[in-house]
Formats: C-alpha cells, structure tokens, sequence
C-alpha cells in the first residue's frame, strides 16, 4: 500500500515502507470533526474544527512533497498556505494577539499584525524546523510527541483535542523508532502544524518556542551552512555508528569525530528536546 524507500543508516539499506504519517492525518482529522459534531455550540467556529483542518492542510502539503520531491526552496513556503485556514478561524476565536517574552516577562501586543505576520511566522518556522530534523529511526516522530505531551500539559480543558492525535502519533513513533515504518513528509508536516496550531489556540506561542529551541538550532546550522559555505550537512555510516567530520546541524554536532550508534543520537537529541520542553512548563507555570 505505501512506497517502500531505503533506510540509509542499517546495514544492506533495507526497504521501509514510507508515508504512515497519512494514518495520523486520517485518525486526528476524524476524532476533532466527532468532537466537533459532539461537543461545540451550533453556528460557532470551534477549537477542534480549526486544529483539523489545519492538520489535513498540512497533511496534504507533506503528501503533495512526498509525491513530487519538491526541492527546500519550494516547499519552505507551503506552511504560509497551510497557515490561511488557521489565521481565518482563529479571527474568529477571539484569541489573545499578544506574546510574552521569555526572561524579560514583557508582553508584546501584536494586534492585526498577529493574524496575518506573526501566526504565519509560528507555522512556517515551526513545521519547517520540524521537517528539517529527521532522518534516523524515531527522530521525526519521538521529538515531536515530546513537545506534544508538553503543550497538553500547559493547555488545560484544551487537552482534549489531542488526545486521540498523540496516541496514534505514539503508535507510529514506537514502529518508527524500530526503524519498520517511515513518517515520511506527511506525517513531518501534519505534526507540525499540529504543534503550530494546537499552540496558537491554546495561546502557548511563547512555550512552543521554547520547546522547539533544538529545532530552530539545527535549522540555523543547516542554513547558515549553506548560504554562507554552500554546503550541506552529512552523516557517514559505517555499517554500525554515525560520524561526521564537520559541525553543519544538530545531528553532526553530536557525532563530530565521536562514532555513536543511531540510536543514541536519537535518544540525545530527545533528551535535549524533554529538557527544553520541561522549560517551557516550567515558564508557564511559574
């Protein structure tokens, strides 16, 4: 049913089928549409009908890349499309236009410019970061249930919308993980605007920011290499362990001239996203 591609970092190269993240597209978007049809007021635009929709619009942008392979300069801006359904509802959602900024406390109020500049921003930068760190078994979808969880426990009654979504996203990172399925940019896109979205109608904007600080990291690395230096970020595999010879993302930072096993990287990186995660909560609370 789904293409198979090869996992680059096991011996042999064996074929995995890719593009399951269609299945957490499928799942979410038919649990928030029950709980609308359940649980919102008639003629009311509701919280779980703009998190769906914002999920299938990713969904579909992830699954329009997987089919034609899209090149980065291309497929950066889809998130600004997939932003329209998110920026439309949430005018009508009467959510806060301000942000509060980290350390300083001060709060910043936005006002029209919210809607059209700075949730734009949020989406594209947080589903492009998203997508940018990937590439080994779980990376792509144990970082992002990570942050999921977090924002649940920083969202209150707004928990619910995500209940059925970070079940299947778990389920599909525990097969990921074992290096059986790949999410593919379906699945990379749709958890992104799932983030994105589920943060700016719970007004946790500030929060995902500093959840997804490894993100931004990695995807500064990545650009600043390339623009600059005209070079790209790259992973030897030598059958067994990841080394790289240069400092050009997150993932060639930790293995610089130290040999570790997928794995472990995996694992490092995770911690490093529950750490800033744990942050976040942290902020929000106190």
């Amino acid at each position: 049913m789904f293409p198979r591609v090869p996992d680059e970092h096991k011996p042999n190269k064996p074929l995995v089928p890719n593009g399951l993240g269609i299945i957490y597209v499928l799942a979410s978007a038919m649990y928030l549409f029950l709980l609308e049809y359940f649980h919102s007021p008639v003629d009311d635009v509701s919280k779980a009908l703009t998190l769906a929709v914002c999920i299938l619009f990713g969904g579909f942008m992830g699954l329009l890349d997987d089919w034609m392979d899209l090149r980065w300069r291309y497929k950066a801006f889809f998130p600004l499309i997939a932003a329209i359904p998110l920026v439309s509802l949430t005018t009508r959602l009467g959510v806060r236009t301000s942000m509060t900024i980290p350390i300083v406390g001060s709060v910043i109020d936005f006002g029209a410019a919210y809607f059209f500049v700075v949730i734009p921003l949020i989406v594209t930068i947080t589903t492009n970061t998203v997508n940018q760190l990937g590439g080994l078994n779980g990376l792509e979808t144990v970082c992002p249930a990570i942050v999921m969880v977090g924002l649940m426990v920083m969202s209150g009654e707004n928990m619910v919308l995500l209940y059925v979504p970070l079940a299947v996203w778990l389920v599909l990172a525990f097969f990921n993980f074992q290096g059986k399925i790949f999410v593919g940019n379906t699945g990379s896109f749709a958890i992104g605007m799932t983030l994105a979205s589920f943060a700016v109608i719970s007004d946790l904007k500030t929060s995902l920011v500093i959840c997804i600080l490894p993100y931004i990291f990695n995807s500064a690395l990545i650009l600043l290499s390339f623009f600059f230096f005209r070079v790209k970020a790259r992973v030897s595999f030598d059958g067994e362990k990841l080394v790289s010879d240069h400092r050009r993302s997150l993932i060639t930072l930790i293995t610089y001239r130290r040999p570790l096993r997928e794995r472990q990287v995996v694992i490092i990186i995770s911690l490093l996203v529950a750490f800033f995660t744990l942050l976040a909560v942290l902020f929000e609370y106190l």
